[in-house]
């Protein structure tokens, strides 16, 4: 698939730019923009692609996109039959990271909402109770430039408390790769994304980190939450992923180009990241370009 920049200058003076969409069916391109977006689900169901994530979206799903994070709504096939009375709606909300002015999310007061842009990166589902939430993004574009900001304010400071929700690209997808702000594990990232094809050992990155083996392991566990060989198989993945979009090589090929040394390991760990076998990742964003 060929990934579009989508130009949102139509901000303008706006904070904020506010869409109700009802179309047939949603626009079927492969798209990024360096705004985050906002996206409920009114009406219609697909496969959403959220840089390397795909999955079935339906009626009240709840998305917060990334900047310059790649994503796609694909309806199903019959939205796009020719006599389908079926529509496809949704509100989605645009908005800089910046929106508020230089600083303003570094205030202590801030916080949460600051985390929710940085995890924003990955994309972001929301499940469990959300009907409050649900009922501000849909009255939102009745009110006033005021109290329209006031209530965005207060529908950000809602999703960045809520703790039902699951980050969605994984954080070896290239396009959205962004190193750390741990200093001491720059070098460490930094190796892994120059080096990740090669065979790279604990031995490897704990020399570069400047750590024994068994030290660095328990280190890099602790701040990631994963050991550092699923980390590795993550970023291999996840480059995996962008080389079978791109479809200019086999399967077999790309095992190799990502870094995995035999077909079965590939498949194993691209399944167990992705819940798809590649050749079930293939079909899937096949569809995007019937």
């Amino acid at each position: 698939m060929k990934l579009h920049l989508l130009n949102r200058s139509s901000l303008g003076n706006n904070s904020l730019l506010i869409g109700k969409k009802s179309f047939t069916h949603f626009l079927k391109v492969w798209h990024y923009h360096p705004e985050l977006e906002l996206v409920i689900i009114l009406e219609s169901n697909g496969t959403r692609f959220i840089g390397d994530n795909i999955e079935p979206f339906s009626k009240g799903d709840i998305i917060l996109i990334g900047k310059n994070l790649p994503h796609m709504w694909l309806n199903d096939k019959e939205y796009f039959e020719k006599d389908s009375m079926l529509k496809a709606k949704a509100i989605s909300i645009h908005f800089n990271e910046h929106f508020a002015g230089e600083g303003f999310f570094n205030m202590p007061e801030m916080k949460s909402i600051k985390e929710l842009i940085n995890r924003a990166k990955y994309g972001i589902k929301f499940s469990g109770e959300l009907k409050s939430v649900s009922k501000w993004i849909k009255s939102i574009n009745n009110l006033g430039g005021f109290d329209k900001t006031i209530k965005f304010f207060k529908i950000l400071h809602f999703l960045s408390e809520h703790k039902d929700y699951r980050l969605l690209s994984s954080s070896g997808f290239i396009n959205s790769f962004e190193i750390s702000g741990k200093k001491n594990l720059e070098n460490v990232y930094e190796y892994i994304i120059k080096n990740f094809r090669e065979n790279i050992t604990l031995n490897d990155v704990a020399e570069v980190a400047c750590m024994n083996p068994s030290a660095f392991s328990r280190f890099f566990k602790r701040v990631n939450r994963k050991t550092f060989s699923e980390y590795l198989n993550e970023v291999r993945v996840g480059y995996s992923c962008k080389l079978l979009m791109e479809a200019k090589s086999n399967i077999s090929e790309i095992c190799f180009e990502s870094g995995f040394n035999n077909i079965s390991n590939f498949n194993r760990q691209f399944k167990k990241t992705m819940k798809y076998s590649p050749t079930e990742y293939i079909k899937m964003h096949s569809k995007s370009e019937m």
